[in-house]
């Protein structure tokens, strides 16, 4: 039957359970006759628990995890940034980490590439977590800032100095939010300073938190960032940081040593210049299967891609719960294609929603029956620590 190549472009959460499912189905009896040569192209040789960004922004917590380490054997492994794409030849150009351009010829090629984080627009100061610099640049300010406060007589200044604020109550805002909280406030208490002396404001641009669900869940989980000292300020957008103050859409001023930017994602901008389709939004178009509309043996999963429940015409969420699924039906799909098969369809995950508010506490809510299921506290925690870890393999 010869050699079949088939190469997972991107190596977040999608990407690494592509491969996962890849492996496993290919390795069953329907199968085992092709020989696989399976490949990983990653700009990185690490996997980046991207969803925990704020753990070194708060703790300077190690959150990469070498490739080398989730497969040991049966990937190869390729450092490298994808730029073109030659369909018709089944061709995948990329550069290598000398900047030299490199052809691989694939027979599969399944693009889960991810997402970026939204910038604001560099006059509006502060600094956005979107990477392990960022997160690093941030520990650094605000322990610098909490060195400074301690020698510091100027109230006002002080105050200013162990201010911090964060742009944006998503998921992301939230748990980055609550981790800083309990951070900043437990080194302050190492330094000499009144941990209640700490601010942490979170800016929230709805009237409530968490507009994706239920009120009460919005309600409960503001409860539990004000238990942990985070101030929560709704129905306004900080339009900017400059020279120690942050200005809010309602005319309001903030002093603040720190401006965490977290504004949610956007589809990767590669896509379209390799030459993808896309939608308006700019996420790649596949079908009910996750095949690339009008591309021959590429299909596409994860956050770059827009993915719609043929059942319920739903579009599928950008968290990994929903990538690790499709990563899963992905495996099936593909050895359908290859048998000529009629191939599974994407299905619509349920509401599942779980959010980290600091060390060994959080919440989880999901709807099931008509019932609201809400847990939290320490239980909340280990449902979204197990998510975390599985999400990336790191289950014992």
């Amino acid at each position: 039957m010869g050699r079949l190549t088939c190469a997972v472009v991107g190596g977040g959460y999608a990407g690494i359970h592509a491969v996962k499912a890849i492996r496993e189905q290919f390795q069953g009896e329907e199968l085992a006759e092709r020989e696989l040569r399976l490949i990983l192209i990653d700009q990185n040789p690490y996997h980046l628990r991207k969803v925990l960004l704020f753990k070194p922004a708060a703790a300077d917590e190690d959150i990469t995890v070498p490739f080398s380490r989730l497969f040991a054997e049966g990937v190869e492994v390729i450092q490298g940034e994808v730029s073109k794409v030659r369909a018709r030849e089944r061709q995948l150009i990329y550069k290598d980490m000398a900047g030299q351009d490199r052809e691989l010829v694939y027979d599969i090629l399944i693009f889960a590439a991810g997402s970026i984080v939204r910038q604001p627009e560099p006059r509006q100061g502060g600094t956005t977590l979107n990477g392990l610099d960022s997160a690093k640049e941030i520990r650094e300010v605000w322990c610098s800032n909490l060195r400074k406060a301690v020698y510091d007589k100027r109230a006002d200044e002080r105050s200013r100095l162990m201010t911090l604020v964060v742009a944006g109550a998503g998921i992301s805002g939230i748990e980055t939010s609550a981790e800083l909280a309990y951070h900043v406030r437990a080194d302050a208490k190492v330094l000499g300073i009144e941990p209640n002396e700490v601010r942490v404001i979170l800016v929230n641009t709805h009237n409530r938190l968490f507009p994706e669900g239920p009120d009460k869940v919005g309600r409960r989980l503001e409860h539990a960032l004000t238990e942990r000292g985070v101030e929560v300020i709704h129905s306004c957008r900080v339009q900017e940081e400059k020279e120690g103050l942050v200005r809010l859409s309602n005319g309001q001023t903030l002093p603040a040593g720190l401006c965490v930017w977290t504004l949610g994602l956007l589809p990767h901008p590669m896509l379209e210049s390799m030459g993808l389709p896309v939608t308006q939004e700019g996420y790649v178009a596949v079908d009910e299967s996750y095949r690339v509309q009008g591309l021959d043996g590429i299909y596409c999963i994860g956050d770059c891609a827009h993915i719609v429940s043929p059942s319920c015409g739903r579009a599928d969420g950008k968290t990994c719960k929903e990538a690790i699924a499709q990563a899963s039906r992905l495996g099936k799909v593909l050895v359908a294609d290859l048998k000529g098969r009629p191939a599974p369809k994407h299905q619509s995950h349920f509401d599942f929603f779980c959010f980290g508010l600091g060390p060994g506490q959080g919440m989880v809510w999901t709807r099931k029956w008509g019932l609201d299921i809400i847990l939290s506290g320490k239980l909340g925690w280990r449902v979204r620590k197990w998510i975390w870890d599985i999400a990336s393999f790191q289950t014992p």
